[in-house]
């Protein structure tokens, strides 16, 4: 065993390694429940039509899906702020602006399409048309919870950063 892999193996990092395992168990489930209409629950990655359509190889791609994986989970963020803001100015009777969560969704499209990611590709269209606040959350959720997936390894190291960060 190397030590990189001890090193994200430290007991402090138990609950983030926690929380990762229960969203990948539960999100399956989740994702069946709320978002049977895109027909994305049994969805399953394959790399292989990224490094044919592409013609890149298979090390190149896998960086490119970490990246991706990165970007997801910080831009859940985001998300999840302009969806608050917007449930904000809809309390204060205010017209919704929908611009920054379409422009957001519409940022991390190209990549899924590039990437052939076709669950994420669904999740990010409807996110660029819908209107409801709480389908945007779910369709986020769901869109963390396909990231997670294609690395469940990166996807812990990266919400283990962020973590960190916002504790400083």
């Amino acid at each position: 065993m190397d030590n990189s892999y001890k090193e994200k193996r430290r007991p402090e990092n138990v609950e983030l390694r926690y929380k990762i395992d229960v969203l990948l168990q539960e999100g399956g489930v989740f994702v069946k429940q709320n978002l049977e209409h895109l027909s994305i629950y049994d969805y399953s990655y394959e790399i292989e039509e990224a490094i044919f359509e592409l013609s890149l190889e298979k090390e190149i791609v896998i960086q490119l899906i970490e990246d991706y994986v990165i970007q997801i989970l910080k831009s859940k963020i985001a998300f999840y702020g302009y969806i608050q803001e917007l449930k904000k100015d809809a309390l204060d009777g205010k017209p919704l602006d929908y611009t920054n969560i379409r422009n957001l969704a519409h940022k991390n499209l190209g990549v899924v399409r590039n990437l052939r990611i076709k669950d994420a590709q669904k999740l990010l269209e409807e996110i660029m048309v819908e209107d409801n606040l709480d389908y945007l959350r779910l369709y986020v959720k769901a869109l963390e919870i396909s990231a997670t997936k294609l690395s469940p390894l990166c996807a812990y190291e990266t919400l283990n950063l962020i973590a960190v960060k916002n504790s400083l």
